[in-house]
Protein backbone atom coordinates (compact mmCIF):
# COMPACT_ATOMS: atom_id res chain seq x y z
CA UNK A 1 0.00 0.00 0.00
CA UNK A 2 1.59 3.53 -0.78
CA UNK A 3 0.74 7.03 1.48
CA UNK A 4 -2.74 7.77 -0.29
CA UNK A 5 -4.14 4.07 -0.58
CA UNK A 6 -3.49 3.94 3.39
CA UNK A 7 -5.06 7.64 3.51
CA UNK A 8 -8.03 6.30 1.67
CA UNK A 9 -8.40 3.92 4.45
CA UNK A 10 -8.05 6.05 7.37
CA UNK A 11 -10.61 8.18 6.56
CA UNK A 12 -13.31 5.41 6.93
CA UNK A 13 -12.46 5.50 10.66
CA UNK A 14 -14.87 8.26 11.33
CA UNK A 15 -18.03 8.46 12.95
CA UNK A 16 -20.72 7.66 10.69
CA UNK A 17 -18.37 7.10 7.27
CA UNK A 18 -17.77 3.19 7.98
CA UNK A 19 -19.58 -0.34 7.61
CA UNK A 20 -18.28 -1.18 11.15
CA UNK A 21 -20.70 -3.49 13.10
CA UNK A 22 -19.29 -4.35 16.21
CA UNK A 23 -15.88 -3.98 17.86
CA UNK A 24 -14.87 -7.40 19.28
CA UNK A 25 -12.28 -7.12 22.49
CA UNK A 26 -10.14 -9.15 24.60
CA UNK A 27 -8.76 -8.14 27.88
CA UNK A 28 -5.45 -10.25 28.92
CA UNK A 29 -3.62 -9.81 31.85
CA UNK A 30 0.05 -10.53 32.65
CA UNK A 31 -0.26 -13.77 33.11
CA UNK A 32 -1.62 -14.41 29.71
CA UNK A 33 -5.23 -15.45 31.53
CA UNK A 34 -8.07 -13.60 29.76
CA UNK A 35 -9.88 -11.61 31.88
CA UNK A 36 -13.02 -10.42 30.14
CA UNK A 37 -14.17 -10.30 26.57
CA UNK A 38 -16.86 -8.18 24.49
CA UNK A 39 -18.44 -7.54 21.26
CA UNK A 40 -20.04 -4.13 21.38
CA UNK A 41 -22.40 -2.74 18.70
CA UNK A 42 -21.27 0.71 17.37
CA UNK A 43 -24.53 1.31 16.65
CA UNK A 44 -25.53 1.04 20.81
CA UNK A 45 -22.55 3.10 21.57
CA UNK A 46 -22.50 6.55 22.57
CA UNK A 47 -20.66 8.86 19.39
CA UNK A 48 -18.08 9.52 22.23
CA UNK A 49 -17.41 5.75 23.12
CA UNK A 50 -17.44 5.00 18.81
CA UNK A 51 -14.94 7.82 18.47
CA UNK A 52 -12.55 6.68 20.86
CA UNK A 53 -12.80 3.17 19.31
CA UNK A 54 -12.69 4.14 16.28
CA UNK A 55 -9.62 6.56 17.14
CA UNK A 56 -7.49 3.78 18.56
CA UNK A 57 -7.86 1.36 15.50
CA UNK A 58 -7.21 4.00 12.83
CA UNK A 59 -3.85 4.57 14.88
CA UNK A 60 -2.63 0.55 13.29
CA UNK A 61 -2.32 2.69 10.04
CA UNK A 62 -0.12 5.62 11.26
CA UNK A 63 3.49 6.27 11.33
CA UNK A 64 6.44 5.75 8.58
CA UNK A 65 5.72 3.17 5.58
CA UNK A 66 8.93 0.99 5.88
CA UNK A 67 9.14 1.82 9.52
CA UNK A 68 6.05 1.35 10.90
CA UNK A 69 4.00 -0.54 8.85
CA UNK A 70 5.57 -2.81 7.30
CA UNK A 71 4.46 -5.15 4.67
CA UNK A 72 3.94 -8.66 5.04
CA UNK A 73 4.17 -10.64 2.23
CA UNK A 74 2.18 -14.21 1.86
CA UNK A 75 3.64 -16.72 -1.15
CA UNK A 76 1.30 -18.87 -3.09
CA UNK A 77 2.19 -21.51 -1.21
CA UNK A 78 1.49 -19.79 1.72
CA UNK A 79 -2.15 -18.43 0.48
CA UNK A 80 -3.16 -22.46 -0.51
CA UNK A 81 -1.37 -24.29 2.29
CA UNK A 82 -0.94 -22.35 6.17
CA UNK A 83 -3.41 -22.63 8.63
CA UNK A 84 -2.62 -18.89 9.57
CA UNK A 85 -3.73 -17.62 5.97
CA UNK A 86 -7.06 -20.05 6.12
CA UNK A 87 -7.82 -18.38 9.84
CA UNK A 88 -7.11 -14.55 8.09
CA UNK A 89 -9.37 -15.15 5.31
CA UNK A 90 -12.09 -16.75 7.18
CA UNK A 91 -11.75 -13.75 10.02
CA UNK A 92 -12.37 -11.65 6.75
CA UNK A 93 -14.73 -13.48 4.74
CA UNK A 94 -17.23 -13.15 8.22
CA UNK A 95 -16.50 -9.87 9.04
CA UNK A 96 -15.06 -11.52 12.39
CA UNK A 97 -17.88 -13.54 13.35
CA UNK A 98 -16.74 -16.73 13.36
CA UNK A 99 -15.93 -17.03 17.19
CA UNK A 100 -13.83 -20.06 16.34
CA UNK A 101 -11.42 -18.05 14.17
CA UNK A 102 -11.33 -15.08 16.76
CA UNK A 103 -10.22 -17.07 19.62
CA UNK A 104 -7.61 -19.42 16.76
CA UNK A 105 -5.95 -15.62 16.63
CA UNK A 106 -6.39 -14.53 19.85
CA UNK A 107 -5.05 -17.90 21.24
CA UNK A 108 -1.83 -17.53 18.84
CA UNK A 109 -1.37 -13.65 19.87
CA UNK A 110 -1.48 -14.18 23.40
CA UNK A 111 1.60 -16.26 23.87
CA UNK A 112 3.85 -13.79 21.47
CA UNK A 113 3.35 -11.05 23.23
CA UNK A 114 4.10 -9.69 26.61
CA UNK A 115 4.05 -5.83 28.33
CA UNK A 116 6.01 -7.00 31.49
CA UNK A 117 3.46 -6.63 34.91
CA UNK A 118 0.76 -4.50 32.40
CA UNK A 119 -2.52 -6.37 30.99
CA UNK A 120 -3.45 -5.73 27.37
CA UNK A 121 -5.90 -5.19 25.08
CA UNK A 122 -6.72 -7.19 21.74
CA UNK A 123 -9.67 -4.93 19.87
CA UNK A 124 -10.76 -6.04 16.07
CA UNK A 125 -12.95 -4.76 14.07
CA UNK A 126 -14.28 -5.26 10.01
CA UNK A 127 -14.95 -3.01 7.55
CA UNK A 128 -16.46 -3.25 4.19
CA UNK A 129 -15.71 -0.55 1.68
CA UNK A 130 -17.62 -0.20 -1.30
CA UNK A 131 -14.51 1.61 -2.80
CA UNK A 132 -15.64 4.33 -5.13
CA UNK A 133 -14.44 4.45 -8.83
CA UNK A 134 -11.97 7.23 -9.54
CA UNK A 135 -11.89 8.81 -12.91
CA UNK A 136 -8.57 10.10 -14.88
CA UNK A 137 -8.97 13.59 -12.76
CA UNK A 138 -8.35 11.19 -9.59
CA UNK A 139 -12.10 12.38 -8.56
CA UNK A 140 -14.26 9.62 -6.54
CA UNK A 141 -17.43 9.13 -8.75
CA UNK A 142 -19.36 7.96 -5.09
CA UNK A 143 -22.43 6.40 -7.61
CA UNK A 144 -20.12 4.35 -9.93
CA UNK A 145 -18.04 1.73 -7.06
CA UNK A 146 -15.69 -0.69 -8.83
CA UNK A 147 -15.28 -3.48 -5.37
CA UNK A 148 -16.33 -3.81 -2.08
CA UNK A 149 -13.38 -4.03 -0.01
CA UNK A 150 -13.49 -6.23 3.21
CA UNK A 151 -10.88 -6.29 5.49
CA UNK A 152 -10.41 -6.33 9.10
CA UNK A 153 -8.27 -4.58 11.61
CA UNK A 154 -6.69 -6.20 15.29
CA UNK A 155 -4.42 -4.43 17.31
CA UNK A 156 -2.74 -4.78 20.31
CA UNK A 157 -2.94 -2.19 23.39
CA UNK A 158 -1.21 -2.26 26.83
CA UNK A 159 -3.64 -0.96 29.48
CA UNK A 160 -1.68 1.10 32.16
CA UNK A 161 -2.35 0.54 36.11
CA UNK A 162 -4.55 3.23 37.62
CA UNK A 163 -3.53 6.99 38.54
CA UNK A 164 -4.96 9.02 41.76
CA UNK A 165 -5.82 12.08 40.80
CA UNK A 166 -7.89 15.06 42.65
CA UNK A 167 -10.78 16.23 41.26
CA UNK A 168 -13.08 18.86 42.17
CA UNK A 169 -16.76 18.09 43.64
CA UNK A 170 -19.77 20.36 42.80
CA UNK A 171 -21.87 19.20 45.99
CA UNK A 172 -19.12 20.21 48.81
CA UNK A 173 -16.74 22.07 46.61
CA UNK A 174 -13.67 20.48 47.16
CA UNK A 175 -11.33 18.28 45.82
CA UNK A 176 -11.31 14.52 46.29
CA UNK A 177 -8.87 11.73 45.44
CA UNK A 178 -10.36 9.83 42.16
CA UNK A 179 -9.24 6.78 40.23
CA UNK A 180 -9.21 7.02 36.10
CA UNK A 181 -9.01 2.78 36.35
CA UNK A 182 -7.50 1.34 33.99
CA UNK A 183 -6.55 3.21 30.92
CA UNK A 184 -6.06 1.18 27.45
CA UNK A 185 -3.31 3.51 25.86
CA UNK A 186 -2.53 3.66 22.08
CA UNK A 187 -1.57 0.29 19.86
CA UNK A 188 1.77 -0.92 20.46
CA UNK A 189 1.54 -3.14 17.64
CA UNK A 190 -1.46 -4.77 14.90
CA UNK A 191 -2.64 -5.62 11.31
CA UNK A 192 -4.63 -5.04 8.71
CA UNK A 193 -5.91 -7.93 6.51
CA UNK A 194 -5.97 -7.73 3.50
CA UNK A 195 -4.18 -4.61 2.02
CA UNK A 196 -5.41 -2.15 -0.23
CA UNK A 197 -3.58 -2.42 -3.44
CA UNK A 198 -4.14 -0.21 -6.19
CA UNK A 199 -7.23 0.64 -4.78
CA UNK A 200 -8.29 -3.54 -4.24
CA UNK A 201 -7.99 -6.18 -2.70
CA UNK A 202 -4.73 -7.75 -2.05
CA UNK A 203 -4.72 -11.28 0.07
CA UNK A 204 -1.20 -12.32 -0.57
CA UNK A 205 -0.13 -8.86 1.81
CA UNK A 206 -1.11 -7.94 5.32
CA UNK A 207 0.24 -4.40 6.93
CA UNK A 208 1.95 -4.57 9.93
CA UNK A 209 1.83 -2.05 12.17
CA UNK A 210 4.65 -1.24 15.48
CA UNK A 211 4.61 1.70 17.65
CA UNK A 212 8.56 1.50 17.83
CA UNK A 213 10.33 0.44 14.88
CA UNK A 214 13.32 -1.15 16.85
CA UNK A 215 10.61 -3.74 18.71
CA UNK A 216 9.21 -5.76 15.75
CA UNK A 217 7.64 -8.47 17.68
CA UNK A 218 8.91 -10.99 15.79
CA UNK A 219 7.21 -14.12 17.25
CA UNK A 220 3.96 -12.74 17.17
CA UNK A 221 5.05 -11.83 13.08
CA UNK A 222 6.18 -15.44 13.48
CA UNK A 223 3.30 -17.18 15.29
CA UNK A 224 0.35 -15.28 13.46
CA UNK A 225 0.82 -14.71 9.77
CA UNK A 226 3.65 -17.50 9.62
CA UNK A 227 4.93 -16.26 5.91
CA UNK A 228 7.09 -18.03 4.02
CA UNK A 229 9.98 -15.00 3.85
CA UNK A 230 12.12 -14.06 6.65
CA UNK A 231 10.56 -12.17 9.29
CA UNK A 232 11.50 -8.11 8.25
CA UNK A 233 14.30 -6.45 10.17
CA UNK A 234 13.53 -3.44 12.25
CA UNK A 235 14.59 -0.03 11.01
CA UNK A 236 17.46 -0.08 13.56
CA UNK A 237 19.37 -3.68 12.62
CA UNK A 238 18.49 -2.61 8.99
CA UNK A 239 20.70 0.28 10.10
CA UNK A 240 23.40 -1.25 11.53
CA UNK A 241 24.03 -4.25 9.13
CA UNK A 242 23.93 -1.73 6.28
CA UNK A 243 26.54 0.50 8.45
CA UNK A 244 28.71 -3.08 8.63
CA UNK A 245 27.90 -3.69 5.37
CA UNK A 246 29.54 -0.42 4.05
CA UNK A 247 32.49 -0.17 6.37
CA UNK A 248 34.02 -3.98 5.69
CA UNK A 249 33.32 -3.92 1.88
CA UNK A 250 34.77 -0.54 1.31
CA UNK A 251 37.46 -0.91 4.12
CA UNK A 252 40.27 1.88 3.25
CA UNK A 253 38.24 3.27 1.02
CA UNK A 254 35.05 3.31 3.51
CA UNK A 255 36.59 7.41 3.75
CA UNK A 256 34.89 10.36 5.73
CA UNK A 257 34.37 12.36 1.90
CA UNK A 258 33.19 9.13 0.68
CA UNK A 259 30.47 8.59 3.76
CA UNK A 260 29.39 12.61 3.17
CA UNK A 261 28.65 12.39 -0.38
CA UNK A 262 26.62 9.01 0.32
CA UNK A 263 24.27 10.20 2.81
CA UNK A 264 24.07 14.11 0.91
CA UNK A 265 22.93 11.47 -2.47
CA UNK A 266 20.29 9.41 -0.20
CA UNK A 267 19.18 13.00 1.17
CA UNK A 268 18.54 14.74 -1.57
CA UNK A 269 16.57 11.80 -3.45
CA UNK A 270 14.24 11.91 -0.16
CA UNK A 271 13.68 15.70 -0.48
CA UNK A 272 12.82 15.04 -4.48
CA UNK A 273 10.62 12.16 -3.25
CA UNK A 274 9.03 14.16 -1.00
CA UNK A 275 8.71 17.29 -3.38
CA UNK A 276 7.09 15.09 -6.10
CA UNK A 277 4.73 14.41 -3.77
CA UNK A 278 4.85 10.65 -5.04
CA UNK A 279 2.50 8.26 -2.86
CA UNK A 280 4.87 5.10 -3.49
CA UNK A 281 7.28 4.31 -0.79
CA UNK A 282 10.66 5.34 -1.72
CA UNK A 283 13.60 2.49 -1.82
CA UNK A 284 17.08 1.71 -2.44
CA UNK A 285 17.97 -1.59 -4.49
CA UNK A 286 21.26 -3.04 -4.07
CA UNK A 287 22.41 -1.20 -7.21
CA UNK A 288 21.44 2.03 -6.92
CA UNK A 289 23.31 1.99 -3.90
CA UNK A 290 26.02 0.77 -5.74
CA UNK A 291 25.66 4.04 -8.03
CA UNK A 292 25.51 5.87 -5.03
CA UNK A 293 28.65 4.80 -4.30
CA UNK A 294 30.35 4.98 -7.68
CA UNK A 295 29.19 8.60 -7.68
CA UNK A 296 31.00 9.26 -4.40
CA UNK A 297 34.48 7.76 -6.08
CA UNK A 298 34.06 4.27 -4.67
CA UNK A 299 36.23 1.92 -6.98
CA UNK A 300 34.60 -1.20 -8.85
CA UNK A 301 35.92 -3.53 -7.14
CA UNK A 302 34.91 -1.86 -3.81
CA UNK A 303 31.16 -1.60 -4.94
CA UNK A 304 31.27 -5.45 -5.97
CA UNK A 305 32.25 -6.53 -2.65
CA UNK A 306 29.47 -4.91 -1.43
CA UNK A 307 27.02 -5.57 -3.69
CA UNK A 308 27.56 -9.31 -2.56
CA UNK A 309 27.38 -8.93 1.02
CA UNK A 310 24.53 -6.68 0.46
CA UNK A 311 22.84 -9.57 -1.46
CA UNK A 312 23.75 -12.03 1.58
CA UNK A 313 22.91 -10.23 4.17
CA UNK A 314 19.61 -8.67 2.91
CA UNK A 315 18.60 -11.05 0.13
CA UNK A 316 18.90 -10.83 -3.72
CA UNK A 317 15.55 -7.98 -4.44
CA UNK A 318 15.86 -6.56 -0.87
CA UNK A 319 14.91 -3.26 -1.28
CA UNK A 320 15.84 -0.90 1.87
CA UNK A 321 13.53 2.51 2.94
CA UNK A 322 16.56 5.26 2.98
CA UNK A 323 15.44 6.57 6.41
CA UNK A 324 15.87 3.66 7.75
CA UNK A 325 19.91 2.74 6.60
CA UNK A 326 21.08 6.66 6.95
CA UNK A 327 20.39 9.27 9.58
CA UNK A 328 18.77 11.62 7.25
CA UNK A 329 17.77 14.65 10.06
CA UNK A 330 21.55 15.04 11.42
CA UNK A 331 25.14 14.89 9.94
CA UNK A 332 26.58 13.43 13.01
CA UNK A 333 30.59 13.20 13.09
CA UNK A 334 32.07 11.25 16.35
CA UNK A 335 35.51 10.73 17.38
CA UNK A 336 37.11 9.14 21.01
CA UNK A 337 37.03 12.68 21.88
CA UNK A 338 34.96 14.93 20.75
CA UNK A 339 31.03 14.80 19.00
CA UNK A 340 30.37 17.18 16.39
CA UNK A 341 26.66 17.96 14.87
CA UNK A 342 25.56 19.64 11.35
CA UNK A 343 22.69 19.87 9.86
CA UNK A 344 22.85 17.87 6.77
CA UNK A 345 22.34 20.82 4.47
CA UNK A 346 25.83 21.73 6.15
CA UNK A 347 27.65 18.70 6.25
CA UNK A 348 30.09 20.11 3.14
CA UNK A 349 31.35 23.15 5.10
CA UNK A 350 33.61 20.38 7.24
CA UNK A 351 36.82 19.10 5.79
CA UNK A 352 39.67 16.62 6.61
CA UNK A 353 43.08 17.77 6.94
CA UNK A 354 46.26 16.12 7.53
CA UNK A 355 48.64 18.63 8.87
CA UNK A 356 52.38 18.25 10.52
CA UNK A 357 51.33 14.23 10.41
CA UNK A 358 48.14 14.45 12.63
CA UNK A 359 44.59 13.95 11.51
CA UNK A 360 42.19 16.76 11.74
CA UNK A 361 38.22 17.52 11.25
CA UNK A 362 38.00 21.51 9.97
CA UNK A 363 35.11 23.54 11.00
CA UNK A 364 35.04 26.89 9.92
CA UNK A 365 34.42 29.50 11.89
CA UNK A 366 33.05 32.95 11.15
CA UNK A 367 31.05 35.50 13.03
CA UNK A 368 28.77 34.72 15.86
CA UNK A 369 31.05 32.22 17.76
CA UNK A 370 30.15 31.54 21.37
CA UNK A 371 31.57 29.64 24.33
CA UNK A 372 28.81 28.47 26.76
CA UNK A 373 26.93 31.49 25.63
CA UNK A 374 29.70 33.99 25.64
CA UNK A 375 30.51 35.88 22.54
CA UNK A 376 34.34 35.20 21.77
CA UNK A 377 36.74 36.17 18.60
CA UNK A 378 39.10 33.70 17.10
CA UNK A 379 42.83 35.17 17.17
CA UNK A 380 45.12 34.94 14.39
CA UNK A 381 48.55 33.25 14.85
Amino acid sequence: MNKKEISEIKRRFKFDYNAIGVIYGYYINSNKDIISSFDTSLGLMEQSETEIFLSVLKKTLSGTLGKNLIDIEFSTSDVENKEEHKMLMKLKDTCLRDEEARMQLVEKIIPSVSFGDDNYLILMAADAYDVPYRDGNLEDLADAGSEVFQYFICCVCPVKPAKLKLQYNNDDGEFHSTSTGQIAASPELGFMFPTFDDRSSNIYNALYYVHKPAEMYDEFIDTVFNAEPETPMSAPVQRAVFQDTIAESLEEECSFDTIKVMNNEIRNAIEIHKEEKNPEKLELSVDEVGSLLSRSGVAKEKIDNFKESYTEKFGESAMLTPDNIVETKKFKVETPEITINVAPENAFLLKTRIIDGSKYILVPAGEGVQINGIDVTIAED
